[in-house]
C-alpha cells in the first residue's frame, strides 16, 4: 500500500516496487520470493534460466501467465535498467536464497539480459 500526493491510498505491486528499487540502487541482482518454484514451462517443469528474449516470448505465447506476468515483467524492466540478473524463487524452501545464489544450478528461475548458453 502507498499514499499518493493528495493522501489517497494506492495499491502498489510489490514486485514492481522491488524492481524499481533495484534499478535505482544500481543493484547487481534482483531476487523475488514467491510461493511457486519459479517460472514454469507449459508442461509445468521449472525453467531454470532464461534470457530477456526468451522471457518476452514466454509471456507472448502464454507460457508465463497469471500472477507470474508482473513478476517477469518487473525482472525485465530491472534488467533494462542495468540489473545484471533477476531471480524468481520459492520462498517457502528453507535457505532458498542461499541455494539460488550460491549453488551451481540454483533452485528457481534466473533471468539474464544476455542470451543463455
Amino acid at each position: 500500500m502507498g499514499v499518493g500526493e493528495n493522501g489517497e491510498t494506492l495499491n502498489i505491486n510489490a514486485d514492481f516496487v522491488a524492481g524499481a528499487m533495484a534499478a535505482a540502487l544500481k543493484a547487481k541482482r534482483l531476487v523475488l520470493l514467491t510461493d511457486v518454484e519459479g517460472v514454469l514451462d507449459k508442461a509445468g517443469k521449472l525453467i531454470s534460466s532464461m534470457d530477456r528474449r526468451e522471457a518476452v516470448s514466454a509471456i507472448e505465447d502464454g507460457t508465463v501467465h497469471g500472477g507470474m506476468i508482473p513478476k517477469v515483467k518487473c525482472c525485465l524492466e530491472a534488467l533494462e535498467s542495468g540489473v545484471e540478473k533477476a531471480h524468481i524463487i520459492d520462498g517457502r524452501v528453507e535457505d532458498s536464497l542461499i541455494l539460488e545464489l550460491f549453488t551451481q544450478h540454483g533452485i528457481g528461475t534466473e533471468i539474464v539480459g544476455r542470451a543463455t548458453p
